[in-house]
């Protein structure tokens, strides 16, 4: 009964983020990576750089499960959806671990669901929405494990390392052995969850100082991460090699091992880390600020609930507290266009805190576990009179009463900042009406002449690939990104459009002024949509001297 009231409550609160996700949902393609990653997708391919293997794999499968919904790409924005609804589900169990209060745990999951950051992340195709999911799945095996290891509520039921290990038995193992493969899995997501590395060592050390000598459990672990990673970024290699296997769209080289290494090394974005340890008073500036955005007037609270949190459950602070803080320090010096992406892991850790804040108060008000406090200068036992068992029972019946009375209200309260802002909110993360893309894209396919070649830029190709690639259309036409001239080695962007000139009606789209500016001098050309060649533009003929 108590399983299934756990799991109903999870269940709820994760139909309610799913939910929230959909009334906001982006209905179709989009420009940027969001573009890119509801091509790659349904079509097995590589993404940029890290090329997220684990997402498009999962993106395929979503795309073939959920083919009745709509079109591909609303079906990438749909698996956004369901992994908000997936963190938000495991937050409620893993708080009710953490506290011991499902209704606290229900006010963190949809708590987090509809902070802005997480609620935005759950609108449209993203990579970072699976991390969340991720993310929250490890934690929650974590804390099973460390709860059976060294037993509920934190306290320790063994002192040594030899009664560690027989306090441990094969199903406790199950929980960390799934967590390294949830955390493979991760790896194979998003770069992000290599900053988890020394967090979850040191839990793991704190839960177990004595695992080390556990060497079966360690090599199960071992071989479970080793082999999720091994087996997840195969998916860049088959489908890029010049074979059958082979995806539409791949980005780079991943077949060649030179290619491979750069793609999952990310050495295309390496000097994005700027000056680390400088501006640190700028840097905290910003960090407070970003709390106080997605938080509202709970943020003062979030220091004070970690602290919280450190005295009654010291190893899930050691685990959540450094994993924020490396985290944090990351995102505050790493130059990305969308940066509040990556504070989405310790918004879920922050909810936890706060959940366990109210749980603390809630024990110091009416007891643990409903037990009455102590209370200081009380009588000793000898000068007590005999305790009356009847009374004692109704005793801990009105004390476990009022503790849930008590939860409740503290649920309440960790909502109220979220129900005042829900209609700001719900205004910031709606896309329902994100056509921008869809419609740029049917027009410029309808002005494109028959065999036309188009040399673009990313924001621009990557919906242009979804529609030629995924829904088939225009297969006449020849897309030709800066990436491509790359990896098929076509030179710059003049030398593409002289190989086609006279040959095929070429049209360019460009960003780079300096590029705009050459064109303007080199070509005569029909500026259709704008001034300049920073819209779509038709190259006629090459200028006399030009």
């Amino acid at each position: 009964m108590v399983t299934r009231t756990r799991f109903a409550a999870s269940a709820l609160v994760a139909l309610i983020a799913f939910a929230a996700g959909c009334s906001v949902l982006l209905p179709g393609v989009a420009f940027w990576d969001t573009g890119e990653l509801q091509t790659v997708g349904p079509l097995m391919g590589t993404a940029h750089p890290t090329g997220f293997p684990t997402y498009v794999l999962l993106g395929w499968f979503a795309s073939v499960v959920l083919q009745p919904l709509g079109e591909p790409a609303f079906r990438m924005n749909l698996l956004s959806a369901i992994c908000l609804a997936v963190a938000a589900g495991f937050a409620v169990d893993l708080v009710r671990a953490l506290t011991g209060w499902l209704i606290l745990g229900v006010a963190a999951g949809i708590g987090l669901a509809l902070t802005p950051i997480a609620w935005a992340i759950g609108t449209h195709a993203d990579a970072h929405s699976l991390h969340l999911a991720l993310v929250a799945i490890l934690l929650w095996l974590l804390v099973a494990w460390g709860t059976r290891v060294r037993g509920l509520g934190g306290t320790d039921r063994a002192s040594t390392a030899d009664d560690l290990a027989s306090a441990a038995d094969d199903r406790s193992d199950r929980y960390l052995v799934a967590a390294a493969i949830v955390f493979g899995l991760a790896m194979g997501n998003h770069s992000l969850t290599l900053l988890l590395v020394i967090p979850v060592g040191l839990y793991v050390l704190a839960i177990d100082p004595g695992i080390w000598r556990r060497g079966r459990l360690v090599l199960a672990c071992v071989m479970a991460l080793a082999i999720t990673v091994v087996l997840v970024y195969l998916e860049l290699p088959l489908r890029s090699a010049p074979d059958l296997f082979r995806a539409p769209l791949v980005y780079g080289t991943p077949s060649t091992w030179d290619g491979f290494r750069y793609i999952v090394l990310a050495e295309q974005f390496q000097g994005g880390l700027d000056n680390p340890f400088g501006e640190l008073p700028r840097k905290f500036a910003e960090l407070i600020a970003r709390t106080v955005t997605q938080f509202g007037i709970l943020a003062p609270l979030v220091p004070v609930a970690f602290i919280v949190t450190s005295l009654r459950n010291p190893r899930y602070a050691l685990l959540t507290g450094t994993a924020a803080a490396v985290t944090c320090f990351f995102a505050a010096s790493y130059v990305n266009a969308d940066i509040n992406r990556y504070y989405l892991g310790p918004a879920l850790m922050a909810w936890t805190w706060l959940a366990i804040l109210a749980g603390t108060v809630i024990a110091w008000l009416s007891g643990p576990a409903g037990e009455r406090p102590e209370i200081p200068h009380e009588p000793s036992e000898r000068d007590r009179p005999a305790a009356d068992p009847a009374r004692s029972a109704a005793a801990g019946h009105s004390l476990a009463r009022s503790g849930a009375a008590l939860a409740f209200l503290l649920a309440i309260a960790l909502l109220v900042p979220t129900i005042i802002a829900l209609p700001a909110r719900a205004a910031q993360v709606d896309q329902r009406r994100g056509m921008d893309a869809s419609t740029w894209t049917t027009h410029v396919l309808d002005t494109l002449e028959p065999d036309a070649v188009i040399v673009s830029w990313w924001s621009y190709s990557t919906p242009l690939w979804y529609a030629h690639l995924v829904l088939g259309e225009r297969p006449d036409i020849t897309i030709i990104d800066d990436r491509t001239r790359l990896d098929e080695n076509l030179g710059g962007l003049t030398d593409v459009i002289d190989a086609n000139l006279g040959k095929r009606p070429v049209y360019v789209i460009r960003a780079d002024r300096n590029e705009v500016a050459l064109l303007a001098s080199r070509y005569e050309l029909d500026y259709i949509d704008g001034v300049d060649a920073s819209a779509l533009t038709k190259v006629i003929r090459r200028r006399a001297g030009g």
